[in-house]
């Protein structure tokens, strides 16, 4: 049975999205972090700005401190879009993921489904798993593995609505997309938005395809990232739910600060060296 601090090592920070990569790197690093998640969509971070020179300096302290790192796209660049030059545009905005996370020595990039307007559901889910199947391909090229994220729920009035939110649609993805480079991010609030709920999540995929579980709370009506227990979700039954069917991977924390990401850390650890 693995230690409280075998299991510390489990969790992944994400790192601000107004931190220089190198910051959250270090900050990471001396508080006992040896994953990192990283988003290069504000300025801090814009892929531009990753010049040679900086790129190497993050190679080597991800080699000095061991890090696993990951980049995190963001869910507002809508993988559904149909729109034929939007359409190109975004998967030029993949690829240039790819290729920055690739230089930077990471290992996986965090991707998402989009979201449609409702009466155009079809083609976009359509549009996005395809684009999904190519960025798989993007991934192979570069020795790195997809995490894609079965996404929130949005009011049933809400003008947009985001894919894949439920087990069938995140199964459209993962029947096209037969790539051993795609696997899933399995985020746990986003399946307590849903009727199916995580154990149906869980039912439906197992954990062999997970590559990493996000974690963040909420009261099962709508995204809110609360803080654990400040809404409804067990992470207790979910850590045993997950250790119990074979799953020894990374968790993200993915609520509040650094610090409270930092306390909640070593509580998960504790109650996953009990289970």
């Amino acid at each position: 049975m693995h230690n409280v601090a075998d299991h510390a090592t489990r969790f992944v920070f994400a790192g601000p999205a107004s931190w220089p990569l190198e910051r959250s790197i270090e900050w990471a690093a001396s508080h006992g972090f040896t994953r990192v998640d990283f988003n290069a969509d504000a300025p801090a971070n814009y892929p531009g700005t990753f010049t040679p020179d900086r790129q190497a300096r993050i190679r080597n302290l991800v080699t000095q401190h061991q890090i696993t790192l990951g980049l995190h796209t963001l869910s507002a660049v809508n993988m559904a879009e149909i729109t034929p030059v939007l359409h190109a545009a975004i998967d030029e905005y993949l690829r240039q993921n790819f290729d920055l996370i690739q230089s930077l020595g990471g290992s996986y990039v965090i991707c998402h489904g989009g979201f449609h307007f409702s009466s155009d559901r079809e083609v976009r889910l359509a549009t996005a798993v395809a684009r999904m199947q190519r960025a798989a391909r993007l991934a192979e090229e570069r020795d790195l593995d997809i995490y894609f994220e079965n996404h929130n729920k949005e009011p049933n009035d809400a003008e947009i609505h985001y894919m894949p939110r439920d087990v069938v649609e995140t199964r459209r993805f993962f029947d096209a997309v037969q790539s051993p480079r795609f696997k899933w991010a399995c985020n746990v609030a986003h399946a307590n938005l849903v009727p199916d709920g995580i154990d149906g999540f869980l039912n439906a995929f197992g954990v062999e395809r997970i590559g990493q579980v996000r974690l963040n709370d909420n009261r099962g009506i709508y995204e809110e990232h609360l803080l654990p227990g400040q809404g409804n979700i067990d992470f207790r039954y979910v850590f045993h739910r997950l250790t119990e069917l074979g799953y020894h991977g990374p968790f993200t924390l993915d609520f509040g600060g650094p610090a409270e990401r930092v306390a909640w850390r070593d509580t998960f650890a504790k109650w996953l060296a009990e289970i």
